[in-house]
């Protein structure tokens, strides 16, 4: 591993497969979901490569000078967003991640599934005060370093210079690690009618 201090610093092109790795390797509740599924490429073609593709802008990413061991990545509009996944985005990934013929069973088609009904991730009531929404992941080696708080802080200023009046992020219930890291740094609970009965959401007024 490098000992090189890490660069935070925007995306670029040739960043795409590290995103991927980060994704997959943080999956399962912020830990490795390589074993998890048949084909854990599915997990950023949701929660990563689309961000990078649909607005490469907001993607930022921490290096340590040999590889990519962290990112955030999200939207300024949740809404556009979602739109422009199903129309932009799904039509490259379909034919790999085909959608569930019958019932939802086991990981893989859970998120097939969701990749084709991307947009049931939106939740219309945050527009208004948080219309943007993040993720971020850190490989074990960033941890613990402030460069998730970095990486935050970096996209958060990104969308003030924007004019963005809020943003929002959904964080698994079982990952009390991460919920205690967005705490800290001032998120707070969110609850709307549409929301995912299981899921905590949080957001920030900006």
């Amino acid at each position: 591993m490098s000992r090189t201090a890490p660069e935070l610093r925007p995306y670029r092109p040739t960043d795409s497969a590290w995103l991927a790795d980060v994704c997959v390797r943080t999956g399962l509740g912020g830990e490795d979901a390589t074993g998890h599924y048949d084909d854990p490429e599915v997990l950023p073609a949701i929660f990563a490569s689309p961000y990078a593709a649909l607005e490469p802008s907001l993607v930022f990413v921490a290096d340590d000078g040999e590889r990519v061991i962290g990112y955030v990545l999200g939207t300024a509009d949740s809404a556009g967003f979602f739109d422009r996944f199903r129309r932009e985005w799904l039509p490259t990934v379909a034919d790999r991640f085909p959608a569930p013929d019958g019932p939802v069973e086991g990981p893989d088609a859970a998120m097939r599934e969701l990749l084709h009904h991307a947009g049931r991730m939106h939740v219309p009531a945050f527009d208004e005060c948080h219309p943007a929404h993040l993720h971020i992941d850190l490989l074990p080696e960033g941890q613990g370093r402030g460069l998730g708080r970095a990486l935050m802080e970096t996209y958060l200023d990104a969308l003030r210079e924007r004019g963005v009046p809020g943003v929002h992020l959904g964080v698994n219930p079982e990952n009390t690690r991460a919920r205690a890291f967005y705490d800290r740094l001032g998120f707070t609970s969110l609850t709307a009618p549409g929301a995912s009965p299981g899921a905590v959401h949080l957001g920030m007024r900006l």
